[in-house]
């Protein structure tokens, strides 16, 4: 069974993910000590947090669901292929969900926890992204959850024409917030990072200049606009830190935008008379361009719908794997010790060995191919009788 646990914007507030977070991580330790947990994978996004999980169990597993949205195989594997389209974005069609879900996999695969089905499916989900993008406009245009990070703020400005706006946080939400600011003919754009190094490199390629974590104080007092968006696990800007650094006067004229998760601002800032916003604040930019985005959303469906039948087919065959790997794994070593035999009879070969290498292979491959091919039929077709009789053929030692 493939099982997806997931708390997203859609079905809780910023401060209900954060909670929601932790219980699942003990969650899904939970399944790993009372369940065969075959294979398992993370995503973790600003407005998400999901795991994917492949149990032996048919049977779902009993779990408190009153945050989660719980999904077992195809319902779980279809809304994967819609996430990495975009279509489960708040910001729908924005590209870096794709990014995240290849960094997830990778992870994954590096840490042990993805084994074939997860890494059949999650192939196929980034080439489902990938086709979705390229031959539908879901993305066409500037959309980030950095973009409209920055459409806020210019909700309260009007524009961001000769504001100074602080970027706190240099990791890729942080990039994507100062390239949407790029344009904005600002008065300045000044990045704060923990690791200075990169603070340094994106101001440098932005234009405008950095600071040290520990100057934040600083960079704050006169700020326009500060836009936040670390992974830190904690506040960075907490309700005492801010009315220490911002002028009484100055309060009521900055803009915070916090798209953390969990928040880098304290919600209690905002009883100081700053405008904070967070991603709770970014349904409104996200239901506009919804709107926008309806006909592209419709071509994304066909072609989920399409690669979700042949994605289907693959993880069939996958229940024969073992077979075929059997049987290509005898049929090689019957091959290459009657061929170097033979080599022994026939003497000096005079350079001809790899014409009969090439020769015994072609045989091979065309002796079990249609084999091969019956029996990937028959995991399609679910035509277990087959595939028992081949299980006790070939995997007879």
């Amino acid at each position: 069974m493939i099982l997806n646990i997931r708390v997203d914007y859609k079905t809780a507030s910023i401060s209900t993910m954060e909670r929601s977070a932790q219980k699942l991580e003990g969650i899904f330790k939970d399944l790993q000590k009372h369940y065969s947990v075959k294979e398992h994978l993370q995503i973790k996004t600003c407005n998400r947090t999901e795991f994917y999980l492949v149990l032996d169990e048919c049977k779902t597993p009993d779990i408190d669901c009153e945050d989660f949205m719980i999904e077992t195989d195809e319902d779980a594997v279809k809304h994967l292929l819609r996430l990495a389209s975009g279509l489960e974005s708040m910001i729908i069609g924005e590209d870096q969900i794709l990014g995240q879900i290849k960094e997830a996999q990778k992870k994954s695969i590096k840490e042990g926890g993805c084994g074939n089905v997860l890494r059949t499916v999650f192939t196929k989900a980034v080439h489902v992204g990938q086709a979705v993008r390229k031959k539908t406009k879901i993305n066409e245009g500037s959309v980030s959850i950095g973009s409209a990070a920055v459409k806020l703020a210019e909700s309260v400005h009007g524009n961001l024409k000769c504001k100074k706006v602080l970027v706190i946080g240099a990791g890729k939400m942080g990039t994507l917030v100062a390239k949407a600011l790029v344009e904005k003919n600002l008065k300045a754009i000044v990045v704060a990072n923990r690791t200075h190094d990169r603070a340094v490199n994106l101001a440098k390629e932005l234009g405008g200049f950095a600071i040290r974590f520990d100057k934040l104080d600083e960079a704050i007092k006169d700020a326009d606009v500060v836009i936040s968006a670390t992974g830190a696990p904690h506040p960075i800007l907490t309700y005492e830190k801010v009315k220490e650094a911002i002028p009484q006067e100055n309060l009521n004229k900055i803009v915070m935008v916090d798209i953390a998760n969990p928040r880098d601002i304290d919600e209690r800032v905002a009883e100081l008379g700053v405008r904070l916003f967070n991603m709770d604040n970014l349904r409104t930019i996200s239901d506009k361009n919804k709107n926008m985005r309806e006909a592209a959303a419709c071509d994304a469906e066909k072609i989920i719908e399409t690669e979700f039948e042949l994605l289907k087919r693959s993880l069939k065959q996958l229940e024969v794997e073992p077979i075929i790997s059997n049987i290509r794994t005898s049929a090689e070593n019957i091959r290459v010790k009657d061929t170097q035999k033979a080599f022994r009879k026939l003497g000096d070969m005079k350079g001809n060995e790899k014409v009969v290498e090439d020769l015994t292979k072609v045989m091979v491959e065309h002796i079990f191919y249609d084999i091969i091919k019956n029996l990937k039929h028959a995991a399609e077709n679910d035509e277990q009788e087959v595939i028992n009789a081949a299980e006790a053929i070939f995997n007879r030692n």
